[in-house]
């Protein structure tokens, strides 16, 4: 973790013991993962663009007015990614950085719609994202597996073209294990997705829109209902909702938090506002992700710090809220019991020294 993300109102001891903490990643964009150095090196490759190739730059040029800025430049950055070569060095990069803050497992977000509509072939898309997940694997021990989701600013267009490309089992990646929606809420209604999360869950794989991160708690429902959604991603006006928060309790559907994100995006507008002390109160289950990590110059350890801060959380703390998210994932069972034993053994090897 870099002294920029370092919060100072978390004591540096809880910053160490969080740096070693294994980790799973639930809520991560692949292209939002790309890393200064990485967005400027493509940058520089396709010379066209407007985003900058100084990676000092790149600070101010990933400073956001709202969330419809954020989607402009988060698109600007999507048009970088051109050739298969292009996705191979991006998913590769994005393992790497995730095994340095000893990330276990992680669900990546892609948006696979976007890339094949610029033109690189489908199946020399999906065979770059296997072969990065499988070298990163090998390499970092690390293991990665794959969301797709619809970018709803595109709508029912890419919702075709997604549901494709995730059911159909001769471009259909291996590790593909969910379906998503994401993109701007505001004017993109939930329910008219239904008919393509119906397929992709008759396939086989799980539901995890984006709902409530820019619109009321009835984007929730909606998603809850329309998307037979499993977990939540973001859902952060949840919490204007005490029967919403109730459902999320009761039946235990976990919310893909990003707290970061929420201020860069000004879909919450300070961090001492954000509403997972709501959350974490109600008994909803929790877990701590990152969202766009290079663009709101975080990454999933200080997320973990600004969780410890807002929920007054100690290493036995912290360790829980990384079992939510082990817990809430979507690898099998002896992984998900591997990595919580090395949670616990991590956590009382740290409390006996």
């Amino acid at each position: 973790m870099t002294d920029r993300l370092v919060d100072a109102r978390v004591p540096r001891d809880l910053h160490t013991f969080i740096a070693g903490l294994p980790k799973a990643e639930l809520h991560v964009h692949h292209v939002g993962s790309a890393s200064p150095r990485i967005v400027a090196e493509l940058a520089a490759r396709h010379p066209d663009s407007k985003v900058p190739t100084d990676p000092e730059a790149l600070v101010d040029y990933f400073t956001f007015t709202d969330f419809a800025h954020f989607i402009d430049v988060y698109l600007s950055v999507v048009d970088l990614i051109r050739t298969p070569e292009d996705v191979r060095l991006l998913t590769y990069e994005v393992a790497r950085d995730l095994a340095r803050q000893q990330v276990r497992y992680a669900e990546v977000t892609i948006t696979p719609f976007s890339s094949t509509r610029r033109g690189i072939d489908e199946s020399a898309f999906m065979a770059a994202i296997e072969d990065a997940r499988k070298a990163a694997e090998a390499e970092f021990g690390t293991v990665l597996r794959w969301c797709f989701d619809i970018p709803g600013e595109a709508g029912l267009e890419a919702a075709e073209e997604t549901v494709r490309l995730a059911t159909d089992d001769r471009v259909r990646p291996e590790g593909l294990v969910s379906f998503g929606l994401g993109g701007p809420e505001i004017g993109v209604p939930r329910p008219q997705f239904k008919p393509y999360f119906d397929r992709a869950i008759a396939a086989g794989l799980h539901s995890v829109p984006h709902a409530g991160e820019t619109t009321g708690p009835e984007t929730v429902w909606d998603a809850l209902t329309h998307l037979r959604a499993e977990r939540i991603g973001h859902g952060t006006s949840s919490a204007q909702d005490p029967k919403l928060l109730a459902h999320l309790a009761e039946h235990r559907i976990p919310l893909e938090v990003c707290p970061t994100s929420n201020i860069a995006t000004r879909a919450v507008r300070t961090i001492d506002e954000h509403p997972i002390k709501e959350f974490a109160k109600a008994g909803v289950i929790v877990t701590i992700n990152s969202d766009d990590p290079p663009m709101f110059g975080t990454d999933l350890n200080n997320e973990y710090a600004v969780a410890a801060r807002l929920l007054d959380l100690d290493e036995r703390g912290l360790a829980d809220l990384a079992k939510n998210a082990v817990d809430a994932s979507f690898l099998d069972e002896p992984g998900r019991a591997r990595i919580a034993a090395e949670i616990d053994t991590y956590t009382a090897g740290r409390l006996a020294t």
